[in-house]
């Protein structure tokens, strides 16, 4: 069953480096989008209150998910963990911060993996602090504080001075991002071997999402962190697997997309910037084998990105886009938090609060879904975190 909703947007007139994204509203302006509805149950009945969203909703999305475009994972934690700081520097950033390097080992049947976490705990701040884990698609090196200077991309010294805790986790050691059969990486590690694999097993995105998930096993063991205070934020395709993650593990507190585009954020009947086929066909382990059936098809999916926004609640959640972003869609990501909205009103919360995408540089933050559209080109940068962190500092620092 589906609805049809149109959202009336005015064409905002940008000039200059705005122009791209002056077209695209333009075009879209009283379209019409024949959307799956997320308060609509697989047998037709209406979703009247967050109880029938917990107990059957919200499970029927996940597994249309899983089905269809990011595959399931064979194994949540697996029962030989384990943790070691390796590292520890208690004058870390100017005496402001203790810093922390932390392994994460796990083995399956296919042998034994591990997964790097760095992270700073603001020395200022009482214990626990909140925090925020970015899933990283950047070596170590070009990332961490600890090696060279500031980094607009994860600026842990302003996260820190803020008071939370700034972790990162490198994708890398996860799973590889490159098509290898699904031999490498924890894919190699769990998988049971199976030739072919079944059309819904889990790929790339699926295994950095269970990789943020090991690292707040960690966090859960931590005194100096408080693991009931943590968001999980990624970038482009970490975008997507933050998404993703906060969806299937409800422990992190907020879930932040920052530019995350095709089969992130952005609606994909409005094949607007990338579409479903054109990912498919260049990052074709990101997403299991069900996905490709909507290639150029994309309204016979039976689930849209607002829905996966959606997951999210009751718990905030933050989709922010840049104007000179195209490619990623950023009205697509604006509208995907408009129709996302009626879950939060279940729960007697407010979503986004607005049905018109606003100018730049002026952010949605005041309900549970935050959305802001930043002035610039694909990227994540310190006004993107300024705005997070004001988001959180709304939720997480609440008398």
């Amino acid at each position: 069953m589906r609805f049809s909703k149109t959202i009336s947007l005015t064409a905002v007139v940008i000039v200059g480096v705005f122009v791209s994204v002056g077209i695209a509203r333009g075009r879209s302006e009283n379209k019409k989008m024949d959307l799956p509805d997320p308060l609509k149950t697989l047998d037709g009945k209406k979703v009247t209150s967050a109880e029938i969203w917990r107990d059957k909703r919200r499970g029927e999305i996940l597994e249309l998910f899983r089905k269809n475009v990011y595959g399931r994972a064979p194994v949540g934690r697996p029962e030989n963990l384990k943790f070691e700081v390796e590292d520890v520097d208690n004058d870390a950033l100017g005496s402001s911060a203790t810093r922390k390097l932390v392994r994460v080992s796990f083995q399956g049947p296919g042998g034994k993996g591990s997964m790097r976490i760095s992270l700073y705990v603001p020395n200022k701040v009482k214990a626990p602090s909140p925090g925020f884990l970015l899933i990283s698609h950047r070596a170590f090196g070009r990332v961490d504080p600890g090696a060279k200077g500031t980094n607009p991309f994860w600026p842990a010294r302003a996260i820190v001075a803020r008071g939370y805790v700034a972790a990162v986790c490198f994708a890398q050691d996860i799973d590889p991002d490159k098509y290898d059969k699904f031999k490498n990486g924890v894919h190699g590690i769990f998988d049971k071997g199976d030739t072919p694999r079944a059309p819904d097993a889990w790929a790339t995105i699926a295994a950095w999402a269970w990789g943020a998930s090991r690292a707040m096993d960690y966090f859960e063991t931590d005194a100096d962190i408080d693991a009931k205070r943590i968001a999980v934020i990624g970038h482009s395709r970490g975008g997507k697997t933050s998404l993703w993650c906060g969806a299937e593990d409800q422990r992190f507190a907020m879930v932040i997309s920052n530019n995350s585009g095709c089969s992130g954020a952005a609606l994909a009947r409005r094949k607007s910037g990338e579409t479903v086929a054109r990912i498919n066909k260049v990052f074709p382990h990101w997403f299991c084998d069900n996905y490709s059936k909507f290639d150029g098809k994309e309204e016979n999916l039976p689930v849209d990105q607002h829905m996966l926004v959606a997951l999210a609640a009751p718990r905030p959640v933050y989709v922010a886009s840049a104007s000179k972003d195209s490619w990623a869609d950023p009205l697509g990501e604006f509208l995907a938090c408009v129709h996302a909205e009626g879950v939060y009103r279940l729960f007697g919360l407010n979503g986004l609060g607005a049905e018109k995408m606003p100018k730049p540089e002026n952010p949605l933050q005041g309900g549970h879904i935050g959305y802001h559209l930043r002035t610039g080109r694909h990227g994540l940068t310190e006004y993107d975190w300024k705005c997070y962190m004001d988001f959180a500092d709304k939720h997480f620092r609440k008398k």
